[in-house]
């Protein structure tokens, strides 16, 4: 459940970040009759995400009868899942700088086509990061069939997201998104690497690869599957205490040289605050962020407000 928490908290609130700084270009440009259209895109994003979870779902259950279907199924979805979350993590990472500028330039040129176009403009902009949440989702909550725990965490995120994203906007919270994104950023990429685990292990169930009964090691005297904490490593990481050789190997490969560039390799460094024109009257911008929120790590290097 916290891995899916923490899914629907990070993809969330790069959502609703984006939407908020489509919100308030359309307010501080006096072109709030647009702003129908911006939450129509992003409910048919929102929508269009739902949709794509269920069919995935679906497929798994009902669509494929054999076993080593569903499992070849499975492992495909995760190895995708394991992309989507690195690429993600890293465009963001490279791209945060510049992320709020480039958002108001294409609303802009939305605004200049028409109603239509601001509504696929909203679309384009969210429903990235909806199908993102979907395949992530299902990819982290394999083997909780009839648990209806990990969709609640899921909704428990993205609600607490859009919490977040209110406040800040409204400058009623204040939070350090650097230090956010960089530490959802790193569980993420462990979460990924157990997600990548699981995708070799449904690849050996289903034959595709070798070994599913060469064991790296077994400790299951001393982690104990029964134990909460056992729990809590198999569900946040898929840390089990009888991995294969090539779980292990997956594992390992990714999660040890992913974290280190993530961790140590610099974002770029921040341009220097210029003095900016005074803003028209309206509610203050965000202030929950310092200057260390233009380090690159997280979508709110500009405030939405700004």
């Amino acid at each position: 459940m916290f891995a899916t928490y923490l899914i629907g908290l990070r993809e969330g609130l790069e959502a609703t970040l984006v939407v908020s700084i489509l919100v308030a270009f359309l307010v501080k440009s006096q072109r709030r009759d647009r702003l129908p259209q911006v939450w129509a895109g992003v409910g048919l994003a929102v929508a269009l995400s739902v949709l794509f979870g269920w069919l995935i779902e679906y497929t798994s259950t009902s669509l494929l009868a054999r076993s080593e279907d569903r499992e070849l199924f499975e492992a495909v979805t995760s190895v995708a899942a394991v992309v989507f979350v690195t690429w993600m993590i890293f465009w963001m990472r490279r791209a945060a700088r510049t992320i709020a500028g480039d958002l108001r330039g294409r609303l802009s040129e939305a605004l200049a086509v028409g109603s239509v176009a601001v509504a696929g403009m909203a679309f384009l902009a969210v429903v990235r990061e909806g199908l993102e949440t979907a395949l992530i989702f299902y990819s982290a909550a394999q083997g909780a069939a009839g648990d209806n725990g990990p969709l609640l965490a899921l909704i428990g995120g993205i609600v607490s997201a859009v919490a977040i994203g209110v406040g800040l906007y409204f400058s009623a919270l204040k939070i350090n998104l650097s230090t956010f994104f960089t530490w959802t950023g790193a569980l993420l990429i462990l979460v990924a690497a157990g997600i990548l685990k699981y995708g070799v292990h449904d690849f050996q169930e289903a034959g595709v690869l070798p070994g599913l009964n060469s064991l790296a090691f077994d400790i299951t005297g001393v982690l104990d599957p029964g134990t909460w904490y056992a729990a809590l490593l198999a569900g946040m990481f898929n840390v089990t205490p009888a991995p294969s050789v090539l779980e292990t190997v997956a594992w390992v490969a990714y999660a040890l040289p992913v974290l280190l560039i993530f961790l140590c390799r610099p974002a770029g460094l921040a341009r220097p605050p210029t003095k900016a024109a005074a803003a028209p009257s309206g509610p203050a911008a965000p202030t929950g962020t310092d200057s260390s929120t233009t380090s690159g790590t997280g979508p709110a290097t500009a405030s939405p407000r700004a």
